[in-house]
Order: C-alpha cells, then structure tokens, then sequence
C-alpha cells in the first residue's frame, strides 16, 4: 500500500508535535495528561494546536509545529482557531515589547522579528475560513 509510508511520517510528525507541546508545558511546571482529540486541529507540517489537560482538570491551548511551541489557558479562546489569533496577538505584543526597549542584542532582535512572522503566519491559518469549514463554531 503506497499511502502507509506518507501516513506514517504525518503520525510520526503528530506524535512529535505532541511531545513538543507537552515537554513546553512541562517546563512551565504542568503536566498534562489528557489529550482532547476532538477540539485539536492539525495542520502537518505547519503546525499542530493541541487542546491539553492537567491532573486537575485545567485546560490549555498549546501549539508547536514550524511555529514558537507556545501555551495558553483554554479561558482565553473557545477553540483552536480562537487560540490561534489569542497566540497571534500575543506574539505581536511580545515583540513590540523586544523592538520598543531599545535592546540592541542581535539574538533578541531575530526573536522579534521571528515573533512578528510567524504571529502573521498563523493570524492567515486563522483567518482562513476555507481551512475551518468543517469545523462547527
């Protein structure tokens, strides 16, 4: 069967994702046990947006793929792709804080400026309304 190799690599990319996500969460201190399949999206290679809980039942939006691996608390977005623009804005504000603080490091200045690119990339995953059609609001 020629489709099981393709098949296997976007599992693989998926399960990788996934351990990007939570080892992200790990290192802020939660862990996560719980994998809400139903409310992750999963857009191989760009990037993958995990719907994850903790021991206690707390929810998180995290996202890792060819984008920052990045969290946040499910109370800030209702759905992956309301977690998406949350992400987006917060990148932008993030690099607005690095540009505007005079910091003349040029590691910081590309972090900046990799913030701004790809908080435009995923703000487009966000508004496309085509890669959302199937998804209930």
């Amino acid at each position: 069967m020629s489709n099981s190799k393709p098949q296997q690599s976007i599992q693989d990319w998926q399960r990788q994702q996934l351990h990007a996500a939570q080892r992200y969460l790990a290192e802020k201190g939660i862990i996560t046990n719980k994998v809400i399949e139903k409310e992750c999206r999963i857009l191989p290679p760009a990037l993958a947006v995990w719907r994850l809980e903790d021991q206690t039942g707390k929810g998180y939006w995290a996202i890792s793929g060819q984008v920052p691996t990045d969290a946040v608390e499910v109370k800030v977005a209702k759905s992956a792709r309301d977690a998406l623009k949350h992400l987006s804005y917060q990148w932008q504000i993030k690099a607005d804080g690095i540009l505007s603080s005079g910091v003349k490091d040029k590691t910081q200045l590309d972090f900046a400026n990799l913030l701004v690119n790809k908080a435009h990339d995923i703000y487009a995953i966000y508004d496309n309304d085509k890669l959302w059609a199937n998804v209930a609001s």
